[in-house]
C-alpha cells in the first residue's frame, strides 16, 4: 500500500479547530475538523467518518488544503454551460430589440420571445 499523503506543516490540528467554528461556511467546518482528526495523529479512516465521506474524497481534501491553505476547503462555483451567443451576436440582438420590428418585414408589431428566437 502506498504511503499517506501528509499535510502541510504551517497548521496544526487545534487551529484548523479553531477555523472550524469560526467559519459559516459548514461544508468547510465539516472539511475542517476532518484534516485535524489527521493533524492529532488520528487514522485518515476516522477523518472520512467524521467528514462523512470516503477515503477517496478525504485525499482529495488534502491535495486542496495543501495547495491553497483554508480556502481550498470552500466548495467553488460551478462553470456551467457556455453561452450560445458571443459578443457579436449579443450585440447584434441588442441591436435589434433596440430598434423594434418592422410589421412589414418581421410580422409583428412588438418582440416576443419566441420571435427573438427565430
Amino acid at each position: 500500500m502506498a504511503a499517506s499523503i501528509g499535510l502541510r506543516s504551517d497548521f496544526d490540528g487545534a487551529g484548523l479547530r479553531r477555523l472550524a467554528k469560526a467559519t459559516k461556511d459548514a461544508a468547510q467546518s465539516r472539511r475542517f475538523l476532518a484534516l485535524a482528526e489527521i493533524y492529532d495523529g488520528g487514522r485518515r479512516t476516522d477523518a472520512a467518518r467524521i467528514g462523512g465521506v470516503g477515503l477517496q474524497t478525504v485525499r482529495d481534501w488534502v491535495l486542496r488544503f495543501n495547495a491553497r491553505g483554508p480556502a481550498g476547503l470552500i466548495d467553488g462555483k460551478a462553470l456551467g454551460n457556455r453561452p450560445k451567443l458571443n459578443a457579436e451576436h449579443l450585440k447584434a440582438l441588442a441591436q435589434i430589440v433596440e430598434s423594434g420590428p418592422i410589421p412589414a418585414i418581421h410580422g409583428v408589431v412588438r418582440w416576443r420571445l419566441k420571435d427573438l428566437a427565430q
